[in-house]
């Protein structure tokens, strides 16, 4: 398969601190990969390079074989790129209905923009909040309403930084249903703490730590991998 996204010795310095340093990431058509590490390990400072919110200090970002490094967020979201962040960034005054349309609107016209709202929502389980202030909801249906934003783009690369932080059981494994379902169609990079999410959705797992790859591979060599034991999994996963 083709990489639809590769970084090459990406690396980002913040006042003399190395935030992340000479990654290499390649991420193939269809694949969810997970990114895990300790807090502070770059992580999401890795996806601010790719997503074009953070300027990279040294390295390059490549997106369908475009080299995209210079390129601002709002155009790599016209490349197809969509993705949610740690802090929810909803319209809190509209409603969920009108959130999801907003961005639905990015790609589509007139009347598609309807079908593809309730579908998003139907997806994260929202669709009977639809007429719903977006500000009244949960921090963790905040974040369902983020995710079915992103799906309403059609993106060709969904990134998610945290997704079911804050969410029940439930919706916890309604979102492992979805991101199942997206397999093979669309392209997601998952950032994660919650360890059985990762085992359970991830294609392959990348693990930063003090600002470097320390390995990667599929979630059984991850999970058996030694050093990644030492300086993550054995305090976080359990």
């Amino acid at each position: 398969m083709s990489a639809l996204l590769s970084t090459r010795a990406l690396s980002k310095h913040f006042d003399g601190l190395v935030a992340v340093s000479d990654v290499d990431l390649d991420l193939t058509v269809g694949e969810v990969r997970a990114l895990i590490g300790p807090n502070g390990a770059g992580k999401t400072t890795l996806v601010g390079m790719i997503c074009g919110r953070i300027a990279p200090s040294s390295g390059t970002v490549a997106f369908d074989g475009r080299d995209i490094t210079a390129l601002p967020a709002h155009k790599r979201i016209g490349l197809g790129m969509a993705y949610t962040f740690q802090i929810t960034s909803v319209f809190a005054r509209l409603s969920v209905r009108e959130n999801v349309a907003l961005a639905a609107r990015r790609r589509l016209a007139g009347g598609h923009v309807d079908s593809a709202v309730h579908e998003a929502l139907a997806q994260v389980g929202l669709e009977e909040r639809a007429g719903e202030e977006a500000g009244n909801l949960s921090y963790g249906h905040q974040r369902l309403l983020e995710i079915a934003m992103g799906l309403a783009q059609a993106p060709r690369l969904l990134i998610l930084d945290e997704p079911t932080q804050g969410l029940s059981e439930g919706e916890i494994a309604r979102f492992t249903g979805l991101i199942g379902g997206l397999r093979g169609q669309t392209t997601v990079l998952l950032i994660e703490h919650n360890m059985r999410v990762v085992w359970d959705v991830a294609d392959r797992v990348t693990v930063l730590n003090f600002g470097e790859v320390l390995a990667e591979g599929t979630p059984q060599e991850i999970h058996e991998n030694r050093a990644v034991q030492a300086a993550y999994l054995g305090t976080e996963a359990g």
